[in-house]
């Protein structure tokens, strides 16, 4: 069936039709919600989490398409489950007029390793920005909660990898296992790309899984330099990920 034949099919769905799907499927948004929020700090609501899988679930029966062979139960899990993942990315404990500086830090990385052909210092960013190095540090402070968007949650002001809250292993898909599989490469070969005090310091918090007092504690510096040094590889790491992985929205 094409895509054409199948949105003549949709157009013409009952709405009674759609409504009978919905219900069918709606025990499957509180169990996907309720596995996820079981994992999460307590801050956040299982209800906003199932009103989200909820539009997430609409989505899935607007836009299913059986020509790509895969049941509605399994294409509603994807839109779903992305969906609530999408809303647990506004965590990230950023204030709203800091988000701009992730930005402009990330398009400064852009022009300066087309520039140079590598991966750029520190200063280089900085000088990029028409900053002091000073006040450069000052904003990986500021944006020491910046996360990599569905791979990282905050929790009491202590980031964690999102990744182990979301399902086990034996919940997930053979397509879910190979898409993590090729995630977690992808942020290998970032990680390996940065400066090696980044690449220790991310090293050790997502490898070895340690919190940020415990990376000072090893490398003999401040848990604010920690928390520049983790910020400013995230930002490497998300304009990495963005550009090797473009298909990672809404996979987990």
């Amino acid at each position: 069936m094409t895509s054409t034949m199948y949105a003549e099919v949709t157009e013409v769905r009952s709405p009674q039709e759609r409504e009978k799907l919905i219900l069918e499927h709606l025990p499957q948004v509180n169990w996907i919600a309720l596995r996820i929020y079981e994992k999460l700090p307590s801050s956040v609501q299982l209800d906003d989490l199932i009103s989200a899988g909820i539009v997430g679930l609409l989505a899935a029966v607007d836009n299913y398409d059986p020509s790509h062979n895969a049941s509605l139960r399994t294409y509603a899990e994807y839109k779903i489950r992305g969906a609530i993942l999408d809303s647990i990315r506004g965590l990230d404990g950023i204030p709203a007029h800091r988000r701009k500086h992730v930005k402009q830090v990330q398009e400064a990385i852009n022009v300066v390793e087309q520039r140079l052909k590598r991966t750029p210092t520190e200063d280089e960013i900085a000088r990029e920005l028409n900053i002091s190095l000073e006040e450069y540090q000052q904003w990986m402070v500021d944006l020491r909660a910046v996360s990599l968007g569905s791979l990282d949650v905050v929790e009491n002001s202590e980031e964690v990898g999102l990744l182990k809250f979301i399902a086990d292993d034996s919940e997930l898909s053979p397509e879910h296992l190979l898409q993590q599989s090729e995630l977690e490469k992808v942020v290998a070969q970032g990680i390996e790309r940065m400066p090696e005090n980044e690449r220790t310091v991310l090293s050790l918090y997502y490898r070895e899984e340690l919190n940020l007092r415990e990376i000072a504690s090893i490398m003999g510096l401040h848990i604010t330099r920690i928390s520049q040094l983790r910020a400013q590889g995230v930002i490497r790491l998300r304009n990495y990920i963005e550009h090797k992985w473009p298909s990672k929205r809404g996979i987990y």
